[in-house]
């Protein structure tokens, strides 16, 4: 990896990069999976992670058994279990340093992701860190989501930074297309869903966010 331009700004993914969503999501469809007696492959879910136009676990769902009578009584119980898990599960490590980092050096934050406005800017409310950022841009401000470049144009546009001096942090193959196409830096930090995931398109690939060499982006 070069050293890259001075970074400008920080923009980052937020389903499995601030928290890890994706490990609870790929559980609870699995459990609805396995109740109607079929399996889930991990690969089925991975071709979703980060895109905002796959389809609905539960149409797949029926695609396999055929028509379910109670499919909205198994959407409601799957979401409430995953609402229960996400809930519980931490920021991810080296985010809270990422932030602060950034702050001292005076980089605006942006989060760029393909989930819509009221998840992600609802969980990072409850963690306390949605002021942190100056702008969250989701699959609702853009017509194409992720693997499309657009959700992060657009996040630097509201930074008025040029994408070739952003940084962003992610964790899947879709994200880090999504990134590079938009001209910015991507450093890829999997969890432990994504980690069987194609990440040879990012900058660098660390096993954790508290590995990044600050110094590199004059973060340090």
């Amino acid at each position: 990896m070069t050293t890259p331009v001075p970074i400008a700004a920080v923009i980052l993914d937020f389903d499995g990069t601030i928290i890890d969503t994706e490990s609870s999501q790929y559980e609870t469809v699995r459990e609805e999976f396995r109740r109607a007696g079929v399996d889930f492959p991990l690969a089925d879910f991975l071709a979703t992670i980060g895109r905002g136009d796959h389809r609905h676990w539960s149409d797949v769902l029926q695609d396999r058994t055929g028509p379910l009578p109670n499919i909205d009584e198994i959407r409601a119980r799957r979401l409430a279990a995953n609402h229960r898990q996400v809930a519980a599960t931490p920021v991810r490590p080296g985010i809270a340093d990422l932030l602060d980092r950034a702050d001292r050096h005076g980089l605006p934050l942006g989060v760029a992701s393909s989930s819509p406005s009221d998840w992600v800017d609802g969980h990072l409310e409850t963690r306390g860190l949605r002021h942190r950022f100056a702008t969250v841009a989701t699959r609702d401000h853009v017509e194409r989501a992720k693997p499309w470049p657009d959700v992060y144009l657009l996040a630097a546009e509201r930074l008025a930074v040029e994408p070739g001096r952003c940084l962003v942090i992610e964790d899947s193959g879709t994200g880090i297309r999504a990134a590079k196409d938009a001209g910015m830096w991507c450093v890829a930090v999997p969890n432990p869903i994504t980690a069987a995931s194609d990440l040879s398109g990012a900058d660098l690939v660390l096993s954790s966010l508290t590995e990044l060499p600050y110094d590199r982006f004059g973060l340090g």
